[in-house]
């Protein structure tokens, strides 16, 4: 397969369906995006996203930093962790253990982002979390949930706590390691990534000014709350990500499309 940078309407190389190429274009431009926000740690972190119609899912090859993630280097698995596609790195064991507990837990989560960010770190080692004190933290709160460190993700077994504890939401705070959003696109993981992103930098700003905080009204964070469950749940206005393709297009605009590679 050539290695020539191939525009969005190309046709997809005969080495993968045009479906498994789209997704991989789409979990490049993802990686680019990381990238470029600044919530990459090198390449310690990983977003994974399902080949459509199958239990594989690709990630990233452990030794290529995100930008220089191309959808044709990234590395196919299966459920086992079995590379099925050639590569000259390995997988990050830890990173499988994370993405494969979500992708084999449900086939319509299909898309994980895993981030160890300063600011999400912060948070994640704050024994209450994310506070419900401004509007971009009360219009998450609803999907966000905890899980306990339990030292490098290397045992299997922790899947499942894993799992029991995202429960039905898209975001999990990895406490005392960083964050995990989750969706069933690669642009619903990315925008509930960069609203928890967000709502933790606001977070440590905010407490870093040595004021007195005005919280909302209990009244108020919980309707906030229950509105916000509404329009970003499933079947919600806000859940149809109408952002992402402009995400593509300001990458084109960036990168001259060089991830479709």
């Amino acid at each position: 397969m050539s290695v020539s940078a191939m525009s969005k309407n190309a046709p997809a190389p005969s080495d993968f369906s045009a479906e498994e190429w789209q997704a991989r274009c789409d979990l490049a431009a993802c990686y680019r995006l990381v990238d470029h926000y600044g919530w990459s740690d090198l390449f310690g972190t990983h977003i994974s996203l399902r080949v459509p119609g199958t239990d594989h899912f690709l990630l990233n090859p452990y030794g290529m930093l995100f930008g220089e993630i191309t959808a044709s280097s990234l590395v196919k698995v299966d459920q086992d962790g079995k590379m099925l596609t050639e590569s000259d790195y390995e997988i990050n064991p830890a990173g499988f253990t994370i993405h494969s507990a979500v992708h084999m837990s449900s086939h319509e989560m299909n898309a994980v982002l895993h981030t160890h960010t300063r600011a999400g770190n912060a948070v994640s080692c704050m024994k209450e979390g994310l506070l419900p004190y401004h509007q971009k933290a009360l219009t998450i709160l609803g999907f966000v949930g905890y899980h306990d460190y339990e030292s490098i993700a290397l045992d299997h077994d922790e899947r499942a706590r894993i799992v029991e504890n995202l429960g039905g939401g898209n975001i999990l705070v990895l406490r005392n390691h960083g964050l995990l959003a989750v969706g069933e696109t690669i642009g619903e993981a990315f925008f509930w990534m960069h609203r928890m992103e967000a709502a933790c930098q606001y977070q440590v700003d905010m407490l870093s000014m040595n004021q007195e905080l005005q919280p909302p009204s209990k009244e108020v964070q919980e309707r906030t709350i229950e509105m916000s469950k509404k329009f970003f749940g499933k079947g919600g206005s806000a859940a149809k990500n109408q952002q992402w393709p402009a995400m593509i297009r300001k990458l084109e605009r960036d990168c001259i499309d060089d991830w479709r590679r």
